[in-house]
């Protein structure tokens, strides 16, 4: 529960909470207590909220969860996101990951090694420290772009590695990081695997620097989900949500959400870690009948044994 205005003070807090099993991650007097942290997106439940976003965070911390991702944040008014980390201050919500600004998910490839790319890459990275400071986020999400086919695969893994090393020699004095998302949206992406993901970020060898395992994506592209989480989780600071197929809300697919949940909520308590889970991925119906199912999908899903 990351309050900015008094977070030094109560890291130990939440920190023993983890320990102790409480259910740290919602507000004292929110309808659900999950025993993880959810973080959900503007637009999520606008229909019950409506379209301000400072009345959606007000929604999403009365329905408990406590976190908030936005994908977009770097390209929002100045003034908009000091009133958003304002607000979320308030409510006591933590802030998640948004994106480093590198031009799209597959575009100037850090696997190229072309100075002209790598610039801009760097560039975003200043840039995403500003916006971190404004509205206390600690990670952001980096997607190094497309196969450089022309190049051998270990010349591209080594130009990847060399560009995320000074990106985050930019980010580690601000105590920020870079987290990599191995995607499944085109087969043309560099990043495709949790262990391809591991490998760089052990190269990279820096705090800054870590994985986001969006397991909606790691099931499609390799399956095995708990072996894999399991293998790669020295690595692993971030996670994201969305059943497969159809990248909705848990209990929508085929994927044992709360077998996961309970997985990642057993061993950070155990290790006294503790993880933000981002709810990327969106509603299987429409309208507020549509909000209520998934805010019922994961009370169901956060409801397994401890």
């Amino acid at each position: 529960m990351l309050r900015r205005n008094f977070v030094k003070s109560t890291l130990g807090l939440a920190g023993a909470a983890i320990v102790a099993g409480d259910a740290f991650a919602s507000a004292p007097m929110a309808k659900n207590k999950f025993k993880l942290k959810y973080a959900s997106h503007f637009g999520m439940f606008q229909n019950s909220a409506g379209k301000d976003v400072i009345d959606q965070l007000k929604f999403m911390a009365d329905q408990g969860f406590m976190a908030l991702e936005d994908n977009g944040m770097m390209g929002r008014p100045v003034e908009q996101q000091e009133a958003i980390a304002k607000e979320m201050s308030r409510l006591g919500m933590e802030m998640g990951v948004f994106v480093v600004d590198k031009g799209g998910n597959g575009a100037n490839t850090l696997a190229a090694g072309k100075k002209e790319y790598i610039d801009i890459f760097l560039n975003g990275c200043k840039k995403a420290v500003e916006v971190a400071k404004r509205v206390n986020a600690k990670w952001m999400t980096v997607v190094p772009g497309d196969f450089e086919r022309n190049l051998p695969i270990g010349v591209q893994t080594g130009h990847v590695i060399d560009a995320l090393r000074r990106g985050a020699e930019i980010l580690e004095p601000h105590g920020l990081v870079m987290v990599l998302e191995p995607l499944s949206d085109s087969p043309n992406l560099f990043l495709r695997t949790s262990d391809q993901t591991y490998e760089i970020c052990r190269g990279v060898n820096s705090k800054s620097c870590k994985i986001l395992y969006d397991i909606y994506h790691m099931q499609k592209n390799e399956g095995r989900l708990i072996y894999n989480i399991d293998r790669t989780w020295s690595e692993i600071d971030y996670f994201q949500i969305g059943d497969e197929p159809g990248r909705k809300e848990p209990t929508t697919g085929e994927i044992n959400y709360k077998n996961i949940f309970k997985y990642i909520y057993d061993r950070s308590k155990k290790e006294g870690k503790s993880f933000i889970m981002g709810m990327e991925h969106g509603n299987s119906q429409q309208g507020k009948e549509g909000e209520e199912a998934l805010i019922k999908a994961y009370v169901e899903s956060d409801s397994f044994a401890i």
